[in-house]
């Protein structure tokens, strides 16, 4: 019932900048809290930033400063822009919500890809 779809990703070099999207079928503020988790090759899946209804943030620690996530109501849409990329930042991301009664909403995942 609920579908989350994400866009923006791709290739970027070094130092650059990215900014994925991430577009609910409802109010990203209907929800507990929305996310950002990556999961590269070999590596635990991690969350990388997260958003809750009341406003707070969270980020991991190696994309703090970084990375920014951010919503829009109006648009039912988050964000998360990424600047000075690194090739470690290379995985697959994934947006996510979460709810009431433990619902938890996946986006499809996009390739974010840091190369030269």
């Amino acid at each position: 019932q609920v579908q989350l779809v994400e866009s923006g990703g791709g290739l970027v070099q070094p130092g650059g900048s990215l900014r994925l999207s991430c577009a609910a079928s409802r109010s990203i503020f209907e929800f507990y809290g929305v996310g950002w988790f990556r999961q590269a090759p070999g590596n635990q899946r991690e969350l990388v930033a997260s958003l809750t209804s009341g406003g707070t943030t969270r980020y991991l620690g190696s994309v703090r400063g970084r990375f920014t996530i951010s919503s829009e109501n109006d648009q039912n849409t988050m964000y998360l822009q990424m600047n000075s990329l690194k090739s470690e930042d290379t995985a697959v991301y994934y947006c996510n919500a979460w709810g009431p009664s433990g619902a938890n909403y996946w986006g499809q995942g996009n390739q974010v890809t840091v190369s030269s």
